[in-house]
């Protein structure tokens, strides 16, 4: 009984010191310390109140600056090379796909030029072969020149026939 009088006599005087004023204070600077400390070193850090230090400490914070400056640098390269691989397999997959389209756009000017045969009994002349070259249009225009597309307003249609219609025989109503 009497240890337990004891411990609770014990407890409330650790009690009413903590609810001191004047423990509270050293409280609040036994915390504030530690944060003021890394304040002034951050400030150190970005060259500011360096007045005080030493040679000692000035090469310890510039040891850090270029540890930390190497690490950036580390980090900066690894995405550059990340960004350049991915941008080298988009201009690949691109690449691909461009070569598929010129294959396609082969297949397709040959048919054109199979029923051009049979539709207009045309003789092969060479000609539906001029653009050899998979990146040359029939026309001649190399297709990897750059291209300038424009939007334009839609041409008004006029009521009266046209003037090539009526030579090829058709009526447009």
């Amino acid at each position: 009984m009497k240890s337990v009088i004891e411990r609770y006599n014990k407890l409330k005087e650790e009690h009413h010191h903590l609810m001191n004023p004047a423990s509270e204070e050293k409280v609040r600077n036994e915390a504030f310390i530690p944060i003021a400390r890394t304040r002034s070193e951050c400030r150190q850090l970005m060259g500011e109140e360096l007045t005080g230090l030493g040679i000692k400490e000035l090469q310890n914070l510039e040891n850090q600056l270029e540890m930390s400056l190497k690490g950036v640098r580390i980090k900066k390269d690894q995405i550059l090379t990340s960004e350049i691989k991915e941008l080298r397999q988009k201009g690949n997959l691109i690449h691909q796909e461009n070569v598929e389209l010129y294959q396609k756009m082969d297949q397709i000017q040959k048919e054109n030029a199979e029923l051009k045969k049979k539709v207009y009994g045309v003789r092969s002349t060479g000609e539906e072969n001029v653009a050899s070259s998979p990146y040359m249009v029939r026309n001649g225009y190399d297709l990897h020149a750059p291209i300038s597309l424009q939007l334009s307003q839609p041409q008004t249609q006029y009521s009266e026939p046209s003037a090539k219609a009526m030579k090829l025989g058709l009526q447009l109503h």
